[in-house]
């Protein structure tokens, strides 16, 4: 008997769009549902939960219960290390389930959140589990007469709200050294993509995580994501999205309770390839795949690219020929390696900016259209602009689509004041055989990581995180557990 195709798993799989409170899926109070809709062919996903001010109320009522009676940062970090361990092996266990979800939800290639979004989520589960029996508190020298303590605590409440680009693995990214610590954890998924975050909860209580200590309330950022940013008994709040909506995030912050707020923003990564790069076609394919992965929704996509002029036209030539490779494809075909923007809203924004470059000069060397019309879905055909000024609007804004825009340069330390002069400081990378320069370049260059001759590596032990407007905090290795604790320090007089 031959295994169902993707397309005959979407037609029978059972959605439940019902948010997740202490440990059962509810109804929003208020009854209130909207459509999810598939970016894929715009199918409709069901109804899902409404949530408001007065659900954020419910979950963070048994939140604060759940940490306070100690159900979860009460148990031995052995115990937690167990049951976490458990959970990052059912999300493997159930990964089609989840990467079917993540790919109906949001649009991506079902091949990527099979190999990519749903294995590196519960990677990053299963290292921080592995992290909580191997973080040690310190004792601080003093003299013979006194105990210096400096023990870390969990913060209490912490509500992670996640973009919809990563659904699956941003949540992990929160969650997972939130959890680890002892903290109860409220996650707001995107009202574009929330059915993973929605059976990510519900295998975490499988696992044996106890009801109230992991709640998922989806909704719409001006409802919910607004109730918990202002919500007197939130302790603190990881945010992954757009720079505007975290401004407003830490306002709300200071509205309230004064809340931690850790946040990673958006990006206008450049990617600086000098003559003497190494390898040119290593450095022209790592260029195409990283700005088109994901349909270019990754907020570190490297959009702005740097080429040295000697070698702009030769450059131009071998990246113009991947372009068929890269044309969106339908999601649920294994072989697709670029699908659907999310929703009509981030379409039109998308086709917006091209216009735009269009308008103010820019040359459109390919794409520029949407794709794939007659499939009732969203889809960009992956686009490249050369002769971008600096100014240009797509130039400056984050896209967040498959837009890459090309410059020319003749020297490095202009090239690298042009990355520069940007609002945000996320990543970027450089290109060349010389030692030094990669070394100049990369301690000049204003961002949180530094991709030197490739792009895109990536690994849980790494801080992930940016400069500038791209936010604060990072995400990812053992630096994101002093996010979800506070340091306590405890003197003991022995005199």
């Amino acid at each position: 008997m031959s295994k169902p195709t993707w397309h005959e798993r979407a037609n029978s799989i059972k959605i439940d769009g019902r948010a997740l409170i202490n440990g059962q899926r509810v109804d929003a109070i208020s009854g209130a549902t909207f459509e999810n809709i598939s970016p894929i062919d715009g199918r409709k996903l069901g109804p899902t939960a409404r949530c408001d001010a007065a659900d954020v109320d419910a979950a963070v009522a048994v939140a604060r219960a759940a940490f306070e009676d100690r159900r979860w940062a009460g148990k031995s970090p052995s115990e937690r290390k167990r049951i976490m361990l458990k959970f990052a092996e059912l999300m493997m266990a159930n990964r089609d389930e989840l990467a079917l979800l993540e790919t109906l939800d949001m649009g991506k290639p079902i091949k990527y959140s099979l190999s990519v979004d749903v294995p590196s989520a519960a990677k990053c589960v299963q290292w921080y589990a592995e992290a909580i029996d191997k973080v040690y508190d310190e004792i601080a020298p003093t003299n013979d007469s006194t105990l210096a303590l400096i023990t870390r605590e969990p913060v209490g409440v912490v509500a992670a709200i996640v973009p919809w680009n990563y659904p699956m693995l941003m949540a992990s990214w929160k969650i997972a050294p939130a959890l680890a610590v002892g903290n109860s954890v409220i996650l707001k998924p995107s009202e574009k993509s929330p059915l993973s975050a929605l059976r990510l909860a519900e295998i975490a209580i499988e696992a044996g995580i106890p009801a109230g200590v992991f709640n998922v309330v989806p909704g719409f950022g001006h409802e919910a994501g607004s109730a918990l940013a202002l919500h007197n008994d939130v302790d603190c709040i990881g945010f992954t999205g757009s720079t505007r909506i975290g401004k407003k995030i830490m306002e709300y912050a200071s509205q309230s309770n004064l809340k931690r707020v850790w946040t990673e923003l958006g990006g206008k990564s450049p990617n600086i390839v000098c003559a003497d790069c190494p390898n040119l076609d290593e450095a022209v394919e790592a260029a195409i795949g990283s700005i088109y992965f994901n349909q270019g929704e990754s907020c570190n996509a490297p959009s702005r690219l740097f080429i040295e002029a000697s070698i702009k036209d030769q450059f131009i030539a071998k990246a113009l020929a991947l372009m068929p490779s890269y044309l969106p494809g339908d999601p649920l075909d294994p072989k697709t390696i670029m699908g659907a923007i999310v929703d009509h809203i981030q379409l039109n924004s998308v086709m917006g900016f091209i216009e735009s470059g269009k308008a103010e000069g820019a040359t459109l060397l390919a794409g520029g259209n949407q794709a794939r019309t007659e499939t009732g879905g969203y889809y960009v055909e992956p686009t490249i602009f050369s002769n971008v000024n600096p100014g240009m609007k797509i130039a400056q804004e984050e896209i967040f689509g498959p837009v890459l825009s090309i410059f020319t340069f003749t020297d490095l330390d202009e090239a690298i004041k042009q990355a520069n002069a940007t609002a945000y400081g996320l990543q970027a990378g450089v290109w060349t055989s010389d030692i030094r320069k990669a070394h100049h370049a990369a301690r000049a260059l204003r961002v949180g990581t530094v991709h030197v001759n490739q792009y895109d590596s990536d690994d849980i032990t790494v801080p992930f995180g940016g400069y500038k407007q791209s936010g604060n905090g990072r995400d990812k290795s053992l630096h994101a557990l002093e996010k979800y604790t506070e340091l306590k320090t405890t003197w003991i007089n022995l005199a």
